[in-house]
Parts: C-alpha cells; sequence; structure tokens
C-alpha cells in the first residue's frame, strides 16, 4: 500500500508541476510578447483616449518607402465631452458651428451628438484658418490635433496591397487567432486581399500608434493638473511596415497610361538588373476606401479585384521565345536557317499572314511570327526540349519573392508531351499557360545574357521605428541559357521591331526589343488577348516591360503601342 501511494502522491506532484511550468510559459508569452497590447488596455481602463489614426495598422511601402495607399496626416477637430460640463455643451456646439460655419444639416448633427459618449473627432475637413479660430477661441473639450489617414485619394497598385474589412458577427476568424499572438474581435479592420492579407499578422497593431488621451481614477473622476496627453509617434508598437520593390512613381506612370489606354489586362515593370517588380498594373481597378469600396463589390465588378500580373494566361506566340531560344541552343536550328510559308495553304497550322511568306530565313520567321516555320522547329525539337527550355526560362515558377500569391495548379508544362498538343503548344495555345510576371522573368532573362532572376515583389519587412528587419534578398540567379544564345535571341527580338509584326514598340532614339503574341480563347466567341513583352534601351536595357490587353486584336496592333508609350514614360526623367 506504502509504494501505492507513493505512486500516487509522485504523478500527482507531476501533474502539478506541469500546470505550473505551463502557467510559467503562458505568463512568459503575456509579459513578453503581448505585453504592450496588456499595458495598453490596462492603461485604457484609466483613461478616455481617441485613435488619432483610422487603421491602427502597418504601412505598405514602395523601394524608397513611400506610401502606396496614399497615407496622409490633417488637422481635426477632437472633442473630449468628459472636459465639458452639461450646462456648456450645447453652448461650445453652437460656438463651434459657428466658427466652422458650418451650413450643412448632416455636418451640424455630427458636431452636436459629438458632445456627448464617448470622445471621438469630427469627419469635416478644416482649413488652416478654421483650425487657428479654433484654436484661439479656446472652447473646454475641443482641441485640434493632426490625424493619420491609410487612403488618399489615388492609393496605388491597389490589387497588389488590397484592401481591408471588418470581422462580421457570424463569420468564422479562427484561422486568424491559430498561431498568432495578436488578439482579434468583431468589427475589427483585418486584410482581406493582397499584401494586407498576406501580411496581416505583421501589419496588425495591438495599440495605436497615434492617440489622444485624459486621466481619471477609479470613481470616474478627471486628475486635476495633468491635463490632455497626446502623442503622435508612440515609443513603440508592434505593428510593421511592408517595403515593396514597387516604384510610386513609376506606378503612377503606367497607371496613367491604363487609365485611357487599358481597359483591361495588365501591365508589368521590371528592373532588368534585379529582377525586381517596379510596377504592377491590372485593369480593371477598384477604389479600397471603405467608404467607396462597397461600389466595386457589385457582382459585375468583381473582376477589379483580381492582381492579374500572377494569372495564368495563355501567352500565345510569346511563348516563341521558349520554341526559339530551345533551337538554337540544341544547333537544330541557326538564324539563318531556311523555312517555307504558304500562308492559308500551310498544314497542319496555317500562317496569319494569308499570302504566306515564302522563302523566310529563321531570322524573319521570328520577327514575322510565322506559324509554320515554328510547328517545324517543334516537331524537330519533339516536347522534351521544350519542356526543358520552358522550365529553364521560369515558366514553371509561379513564386514572387515576398510575394505570396496562391499557386495555380492548373499551369503543367508536362501537358505539352502528351498526344496531339505539341503543335498548339509551340504557339503558346493549348494546355500552355503563364502568368505576366513569369514572362516578363522570362524576356529579362535574355536581356541578361542569359542569367535567370527571380521575380521579387517584397524586399524587407520593418518595425516601426526600429533597426530590426526581416529581409528578401533577391536571387539567386543563375546562368540557364548560354551568353551566345542570349545575344542570338536579342537580335531576334530587336528583329521584331524593327522589320517584324511589333513594328509599333520601336523607341527612336532608345531603341528597344521584344515578341508579340495573340493568344485566342473563348469557343463560340473567340475573344484575343494581346500581348507585348520587351525591354529598352536596347543596348543596355533599364526596363523589361509586359503589356497584356484582354479582348484585344493582335499583339502588335494592340499592345505594341502601349508598351511604346509606357516605355517612354518610364525612361523620360
Amino acid at each position: 500500500m506504502v509504494p501505492l501511494r507513493k505512486r500516487r502522491v509522485s504523478q500527482v506532484f507531476f501533474l502539478i508541476f506541469l500546470s505550473f511550468v505551463f502557467l510559467q510559459a503562458r505568463l512568459g508569452i503575456i509579459q513578453i510578447k503581448q505585453g504592450e497590447y496588456y499595458a495598453y488596455k490596462a492603461a485604457a481602463q484609466e483613461t478616455l483616449t481617441v485613435v488619432l489614426e483610422d487603421y491602427p495598422r502597418g504601412k505598405i511601402l514602395d523601394r524608397y518607402q513611400r506610401s502606396l495607399t496614399g497615407t496622409w496626416a490633417a488637422n481635426r477637430i477632437v472633442i473630449f465631452p468628459a472636459l465639458i460640463s452639461r450646462k456648456e455643451k450645447r453652448d461650445v456646439a453652437a460656438r463651434l458651428i459657428l466658427i466652422l460655419k458650418i451650413k450643412d444639416q448632416t455636418q451640424k448633427e455630427e458636431i452636436s451628438t459629438a458632445f456627448s459618449g464617448a470622445p471621438k473627432y469630427l469627419s469635416c475637413r478644416i482649413t488652416k484658418d478654421q483650425a487657428q479660430a479654433v484654436q484661439k477661441a479656446n472652447l473646454p473639450g475641443v482641441f485640434v490635433l493632426p490625424v493619420s489617414f491609410r487612403y488618399g485619394e489615388e492609393p496605388l497598385a491597389v490589387q497588389v496591397v488590397g484592401h481591408l474589412g471588418r470581422i462580421q458577427p457570424g463569420e468564422s476568424f479562427a484561422d486568424l487567432k491559430t498561431g498568432s499572438t495578436k488578439p482579434y474581435a468583431l468589427g475589427d479592420w483585418v486584410g482581406r486581399s493582397g499584401l494586407e492579407s498576406y501580411y496581416e499578422q505583421e501589419l496588425k497593431a495591438t495599440r495605436p500608434y497615434r492617440y489622444a488621451r485624459i486621466f481619471w481614477d477609479v470613481k470616474g473622476r478627471l486628475l486635476p493638473g495633468l491635463g490632455i496627453q497626446v502623442n503622435t509617434k508612440a515609443n513603440s508598437s508592434d505593428q510593421q511596415n511592408i517595403i515593396t520593390t514597387l516604384d510610386a512613381g513609376l506606378q503612377q506612370k503606367v497607371e496613367k497610361v491604363a487609365r485611357t489606354k487599358l481597359k483591361k489586362g495588365v501591365v508589368v515593370v521590371m528592373e532588368a538588373a534585379s529582377g525586381d517588380i517596379l510596377a504592377l498594373v491590372s485593369r480593371p481597378a477598384y477604389q479600397p476606401q471603405p467608404d467607396k469600396i462597397n461600389s466595386s463589390l457589385k457582382a459585375e465588378e468583381k473582376e477589379a479585384f483580381l492582381e492579374k500580373g500572377t494569372a495564368l494566361y495563355q501567352p500565345g506566340s510569346v511563348f516563341k521565345v521558349v520554341v526559339a531560344a530551345a533551337g538554337l541552343a540544341e544547333g537544330v536550328v541557326t538564324p539563318d536557317t531556311a523555312f517555307f510559308c504558304r500562308g492559308a495553304k500551310d498544314k497542319p497550322v496555317r500562317c496569319w499572314y494569308e499570302p504566306g511568306h515564302g522563302r523566310i530565313t529563321f531570322t524573319q520567321a521570328f520577327a514575322q511570327s510565322c506559324n509554320p516555320a515554328f510547328v517545324q522547329l517543334a516537331q524537330r525539337l519533339g516536347a522534351e526540349k521544350i519542356i526543358d527550355y520552358a522550365r529553364r526560362l521560369g515558366l514553371d515558377n509561379q513564386q514572387v519573392i515576398g510575394y505570396p500569391a496562391p499557386i495555380d495548379r492548373r499551369q503543367n508544362l508536362d501537358l505539352i508531351g502528351a498526344p496531339f498538343n505539341l503543335i498548339n503548344s509551340s504557339l503558346g495555345q493549348g494546355p500552355v499557360l503563364a502568368t505576366p510576371v513569369q514572362i516578363t522573368a522570362m524576356i529579362n532573362t535574355i536581356a541578361n545574357e542569359g542569367i535567370y532572376k527571380p521575380p521579387r515583389l517584397v524586399q524587407e519587412i520593418k518595425p516601426e521605428g526600429k533597426e530590426t528587419s526581416r529581409i528578401f534578398k533577391p536571387g539567386p540567379y543563375r546562368q540557364v541559357i548560354s551568353p551566345e544564345v542570349a545575344r542570338q535571341m536579342k537580335k531576334l527580338l530587336e528583329a521584331v521591331v524593327k522589320e517584324g509584326v511589333g513594328r509599333q514598340a520601336y523607341l527612336s532614339g532608345y531603341g528597344s526589343a521584344g515578341k508579340t503574341g495573340s493568344a485566342q480563347t473563348g469557343e463560340k466567341t473567340p475573344v484575343v488577348h494581346a500581348w507585348f513583352s520587351g525591354y529598352a534601351p536596347r543596348p543596355k536595357p533599364k526596363y523589361v516591360v509586359t503589356v497584356l490587353v484582354e479582348e484585344g486584336k493582335s499583339g502588335g496592333e494592340t499592345a505594341a503601342p502601349v508598351f511604346k508609350e509606357i516605355m517612354t514614360a518610364l525612361l523620360k526623367e
């Protein structure tokens, strides 16, 4: 009996010890990881606080740390009703309306109701003169303080940045809590798409960065002598900023062109030297401001929320870059190899040029995007070689460094080798799918002497006001085709804009190179997606730009002129 009793005592002691360890661990998490949050909550019980930012949240910035959402600050009227006696409230409200010269009835009602309940700032904008007049009047409980707003009038790269939404009643937000040290509650604003969603845990703040507050005691009486405490830059916070590779200035230029020249489609701008994405524009677009986003949520406008740079499309004749590179690298063709094109009479695939090109060199066939020549080349190469070079050029890699967009499993290069698929695949149709970002990285490989540079969109995640950060390094870079083959490919791409179907993409004074594509989709009512992907300046490429115009006519007629206008704007200092 004694040994049994000792065993039971030991077991009970062990359970108590485990409970103690668990309790210590939990207290450690609360103190270290959630200490700021609970300290703020404790202070909130002793204060009346107005948050001086519409969304306590980290910023999403461009490479020069300029806001992509258009974050801005402006003076607002802040009212602390607790600082005003009941007898004074009506008079103070009337005086404030008079000073601000408010005539709108809705604004008058907002001001009147603000003098009861919790402290708040008024939504109405005020001029510098109005701010000075309010300060001079020295109204009790009324202050002029700077408030930070997340969204400006023209936020940039809206599909990449994403948007916010409130956690609604009945909505499960268990996923937000899983593995998170940050608290969530109904009504909280959370990321619904793009970077706002991908980096929700990093962006979310558990306490505001800007606030104003007054102190009171346990009986709800104001503590005399402490006055109002205003903090427009908290000493520390757990919110982090996302620093992207985008360039707000270049993004703005591309969006300006896209507004008039691109009803539906996408533009990707890549820095040739690094593989960094400098601009990414999807059309149609939407306004992410909470007071405007509902109008874009209508069923017919949901396409505006699609980030198309990482969406799959049939690339059409842009894929001929892969076939050409494989043919040159494997010695199956040279730039001078002769082909014969019979136009509409050719089989198994006719040429877009009905009379036929007749006898042409491979360079001419590439410049004119001659289908029969590429069908013949693909048959000589075989599917295995084409798949190999498509992989080398990154057409099986949907990942973008720092940008964890979902992978679309429909992309499968092995389908090129399935029966009856080789011919259509050689023309970028059939099972061949690629994203505009992948196409841009492919052309950038040619521009960089055959070195593949993985695309990158986020370069750093950095806590506000701190030096420590999480860095997404570029690369690794790798040689995927020989410099000699890359130089031959450059000449082919130059021929497209000098003498071929992409002449409308030629930039005088700079020179340019690239490839057109026209992918036909749909069965009952065929639709053409028009492509042009190329680089400039020709001698030393600075930018690689891919333009995809949905429901266009052809790559040379529809996408090439847009490429020219965008590239001209980018190169203009």
